[in-house]
């Protein structure tokens, strides 16, 4: 089941509300990603707490670990980790992508070793979708081929994407039919593809509006391409898509790339930055990133972001997190993981408060004139 009801529209930016089989989540929304059947570091009840409405989960390494027989045994992903709020599940394709060379792609599908006992195994679009259907994602991703920016030490070109583009189309139509067979009671979304070629974009989102998904993703970004084009297909793409179904840009990003892919109309996100970051002492504030292992902070009082609710900023100091991280102590990155993913859906809580109170262009210029200020670390 979904449903998405648009509730408000201030430019490109809209402030919906999507219905799904576990629950509802407001738009734009933040996912955090978790791609185990877990967040990294963070327990269910402390994701509930700071407001998360819908997480991640990945097909490609669920199917592998704890593989299917278990899966199946706990009726799908929700019970087996631990939370009953929506789960989007990403259908293996950017995995498959991030093999390298070591994955052959086919009509069929994806030929690879497993990278957990190297067994032969084969990825097709119909395996993804009998995958999904035992997970119970209450978003299901179409399998697709993600078209690298560059394919060796050449930039991929127009015809390379427009191949990889045109592949990604015929199993997005077999997606369709194994997933109408399955006769699975959640949502499938399509990918557009096509590189860094604007004409490619209009393609394929032209192709995929005629399938009449519930809903659409734009993937192929984030995969090593200049910051600028990804910007540039980021602008480009989501008015391409229906305007009443929700759009997702995946794997993206920085808080910067969020707000600015709201105000192309983009409704739905999702980034490992949040806690790969976290793990490495990178925390997002307000007024900029701050690196928790610089030396000043080793005596510095002040919680990571004064004003900020999050548990790690009400109950410890910088020079506390410093001392361990410096220590390799796990609660460090934990604390970290905590503040920043606080940070990302608190934004996006402000984003929707903006965009109800028709003031989203005035919150971005305020959230981008305090961001740039920087909290001294560049």
């Amino acid at each position: 089941m979904l449903r998405f009801d648009l509730l408000a529209t201030d430019g490109a930016a809209r402030r919906g509300r999507l219905t799904l089989n576990h629950g509802v989540v407001e738009t734009p929304a933040f996912m955090p990603v978790g791609t185990y059947g877990t967040v990294k570091g963070v327990l269910p009840q402390s994701l509930r707490d700071m407001g998360a409405q819908i997480i991640l989960g990945n097909t490609f390494h669920l199917w592998l670990r704890p593989g299917l027989d278990v899966l199946r045994a706990f009726g799908g992903l929700h019970r087996f980790e631990g939370w009953e709020r929506p789960i989007l599940t990403d259908s293996g394709g950017f995995q498959v992508f991030s093999l390298g060379g070591s994955a052959k792609v086919s009509e069929e599908g994806v030929k690879f070793a497993s990278p957990v006992n190297g067994d032969r195994l084969l990825l097709t679009p119909e395996v993804s979708m009998q995958i999904q259907q035992v997970l119970g994602s209450d978003i299901v991703m179409q399998f697709d081929e993600c078209t690298p920016y560059r394919r060796g030490e050449q930039v991929t070109t127009e015809e390379q994407a427009r191949r990889s583009m045109e592949l990604s189309l015929r199993w997005a139509k077999r997606c369709v039919a194994e997933f109408a067979r399955l006769e699975n009671p959640n949502a499938l979304f399509g990918i557009v593809q096509g590189g860094m070629y604007e004409t490619l974009r209009e393609a394929s989102a032209a192709a995929l509006a005629e399938l009449d998904l519930p809903g659409y993703a734009i993937g192929g970004v984030s995969v090593g391409e200049p910051k600028e084009d990804m910007r540039r297909i980021m602008a480009h793409t989501p008015r391409l898509l229906p305007a009443g179904k929700p759009r997702y840009l995946m794997g993206v990003g920085t808080p910067e790339d969020l707000v600015e892919g709201v105000a192309h109309g983009v409704d739905l996100f999702d980034c490992v930055m949040p806690t790969r970051n976290a793990r490495n002492g990178h925390l997002f504030t307000r007024f900029g990133d701050l690196r928790i292992r610089n030396a000043r902070y080793k005596a510095d009082p002040r919680p990571i972001e004064p004003g900020c609710a999050c548990h790690a900023c009400a109950g410890f100091s910088r020079a506390y997190l410093h001392h361990l991280d410096r220590c390799g102590e796990m609660l460090g990155p934990m604390l970290a993981s905590l503040h920043n993913l606080h940070y990302y859906l608190n934004l996006m809580r402000e984003v929707r408060a903006a965009l109800e109170a028709g003031s989203f262009g005035a919150f971005a210029a305020r959230f981008a004139a305090d961001r740039a200020r920087g909290v001294g670390d560049g």
